[in-house]
């Protein structure tokens, strides 16, 4: 796997990312999955929290998103931690 720096564009604050992801399968297929990351960092304020924890589940619902991820700090986000959420789908 190569590091990609990509994800470089993830150092905002409260985040919604729709990410189409190439990802290799062991087999050799190559997939697409559309992974919905989002970031919410600690140390929101709490009412900062419900808000956009509520409109993060009204979009997942209606984009009927089924790959949905939340990371706190987006240091964090690497390649090799979106390789690893994968894996648990594949």
């Amino acid at each position: 796997v190569k590091y990609s720096s990509n994800f470089s564009f993830f150092n905002l604050r409260k985040t919604f990312i729709v990410y189409s992801y190439k990802y290799q399968h062991d087999d050799g297929r190559v997939s697409y999955p559309l992974c919905f990351i989002f970031s919410s960092p600690v140390g929101c304020k709490p009412e900062q929290q419900m808000m956009y924890a509520g409109s993060k589940n009204k979009l997942v619902q209606t984009a009927e998103l089924t790959k949905v991820f939340e990371i706190r700090n987006t240091e964090d986000l690497t390649e090799e931690w979106l390789r690893e959420k994968l894996g648990f789908f594949h």
